[in-house]
């Protein structure tokens, strides 16, 4: 479940304990109509494993149920896309162990219970932890920097504005219009039309300022410079990720069970560029649901 923290915070704990209770009761009798076996639940968190025998239909189907569920039954009790959950499956051998303690005298409790080991737990998990999320970005900060077009006769056309008092008064000396809307930021710059403007980053920027200190002025070390203003840019760290992910080995799978099946002839899983450690393979995902479940 995705944001499960945010959630306690935002609605009462009557109304999160509830919402626990459906989406367990949910994705278990799910698993189960699948031939799936319940071997963990942890808070918001459900692990299940399938028997080799038709584990790639089971698996994905049981997948695909539970996403429809989640979105379409569950989510309508909240506002839109409210609760989210992620999905992730993997293929491979596990071993099972007990672990734990058993203690004795007064408090005879058994502590040992039966814990799955191996790739297929641990990929599986990291694959639901970033599956369905949200596209990321990050604002980073530039700056629009003007030069003088030098003209075919060696002169500079555009008479430009030079800087005053702190940034000296001289030609070459920094204009800066800082976070000037488009239309007065024309009007400021007045007969400017033959200026270059370039993105810059402020790093590169800051790095061609010179500070001279008789007079006391900054200039600009590149003898066209005209103006500048500062902007940022949107940078996308990381990609929205579907609900669903599964490796190279549960896709192809699938695609040999089922090959005629509506989601193999239309490819509703495919390629997303999502990595996760522990695995170097292929990762495939896709927002995919049943219809016909949706409806009931």
């Amino acid at each position: 479940m995705r944001r499960s923290t945010d959630l306690n915070f935002e609605h009462k704990a009557h109304t999160v304990a509830k919402l626990y209770s459906a989406f367990v009761r949910a994705m278990t009798r799910t698993a189960r109509h699948y031939g799936g076996h319940v071997r963990g639940i942890i808070g918001d968190r459900v692990m299940v494993l399938f028997d080799a025998r038709d584990c790639f239909e089971n698996a994905v189907n049981c997948g695909v149920a539970m996403n429809t569920i989640s979105e379409h039954i569950i989510n309508k009790h909240f506002k839109a896309n409210e609760v989210r959950f992620g999905i992730g499956i993997d293929y491979g051998k596990m071993l099972a162990t007990k672990t734990g303690i058993r203690r004795h005298g007064v408090e005879q409790a058994n502590y040992r219970n039966l814990v799955w080991l191996g790739r297929p737990a641990n990929v599986a998990s990291k694959l639901t932890d970033v599956a369905n999320k949200f596209e990321e970005n990050v604002a980073v900060p530039t700056v629009q920097v003007a030069y003088r077009v030098q003209s075919s006769m060696g002169g500079l056309f555009g008479s430009g504005l030079s800087g005053s008092g702190l940034f000296g008064s001289q030609v070459g000396a920094l204009t800066p219009f800082l976070n000037l809307p488009a239309n007065s930021l024309e009007q400021a710059l007045g007969g400017a039309s033959d200026w270059t403007w370039k993105t810059e980053s402020l790093h590169s920027f800051v790095s061609q300022l010179d500070v001279q200190y008789v007079p006391s002025r900054v200039v600009h070390k590149h003898p066209d410079f005209a103006s500048f203003f500062l902007s940022q840019e949107t940078l996308k760290t990381r990609e929205a990720t579907p609900p669903i992910l599964m490796t190279a080995s549960v896709w192809q799978g699938f695609k040999k069970a089922k090959p005629n099946s509506t989601i193999v002839e239309k490819s509703l899983f495919r390629k997303v560029g999502v990595r996760v450690s522990g695995y170097a393979g292929e990762v495939y995902g896709g927002d995919v649901i049943f219809p016909k479940l949706k409806q009931g």
